[in-house]
């Protein structure tokens, strides 16, 4: 088994509208309405499989709270034929001008 490619969370920014990047949230809806990425969509780790069938040949960026669900998710996708990176200390690592929380 290859190891996961990773990425710091400083980097995501540069790869929010890039359309050869998809950007997903693995963590449930919930936890995605009260903090995300812009650009982001939010599909949780145990349908991401299912979700992902024909998406062509997208690079996904996962992230996840910490990192360490983002992380299996993308091991899944690979042994699958997917190219998948994982955010080393998810969104909790975000720092970047592209986080919305919810106003409420």
């Amino acid at each position: 088994m290859s190891d996961i490619e990773t990425i710091s969370a400083k980097e995501i920014d540069r790869y929010i509208f890039d359309r050869a990047y998809l950007l997903v949230d693995v963590r449930n809806p919930s936890e995605y309405r009260k903090m995300h990425i812009k650009g982001s969509v939010c599909i949780p780790a145990e349908y991401l499989l299912k979700r992902m069938r024909g998406l062509g040949q997208v690079t996904v960026i996962l992230y996840c709270d910490r990192g360490g669900l983002s992380l299996q998710a993308a091991r899944e996708l690979q042994e699958h034929g997917y190219h998948a990176v994982s955010v080393v200390g998810g969104i909790q690592a975000y720092r970047g001008r592209y986080l919305e929380r919810d106003s409420r």
